[in-house]
Parts: C-alpha cells; structure tokens; sequence
C-alpha cells in the first residue's frame, strides 16, 4: 500500500483504499478516469483539492465523511 497524495491516480486510491470509493461516488468524481491525478480530478470537478484530500484521508483513518468538500471534515 502507497501513501496517497494529490499526484496519486483515482483508481489508485480505490485500489489501495477502496474505503474511499464512496467519496469519490458522492463527490462526482471520475473513478475509473484513465489515470489521472486526485489533483486533476479536483480541478476538473471544480472542487478545493486539499478539503478533497482531508476527506479521503480522514475515511482512510476511519473518521466520519460528508459530501461538502468546502468542509474538511
């Protein structure tokens, strides 16, 4: 298992941490994307990447996630 960053590949999320797939189903992003970055992603969606990023890490450490990504927690 890597550790996850903005640079990591969504379907490489999914595959490391499949815990995170239902944020990624909730925020509208692209799962199955052909590769491209968690950054990417984001800014293709229009969404803050680094609130993106707490929530996938935060369902990563076992926390309670919603979908608001204008929310870190």
């Amino acid at each position: 298992m890597t550790e996850c960053s903005l640079d990591t590949s969504v379907p490489d999320w999914i595959i490391d941490h499949p815990e995170t797939l239902t944020v990624f189903q909730e925020l509208g992003i692209d799962y199955s994307c052909g590769g491209k970055s968690l950054g990417f992603a984001c800014r293709e969606q229009g969404l803050p990447e680094q609130n993106v990023l707490a929530k996938l890490l935060n369902v990563i450490n076992g926390g309670i996630h919603t979908a608001n990504p204008s929310s870190p927690n």
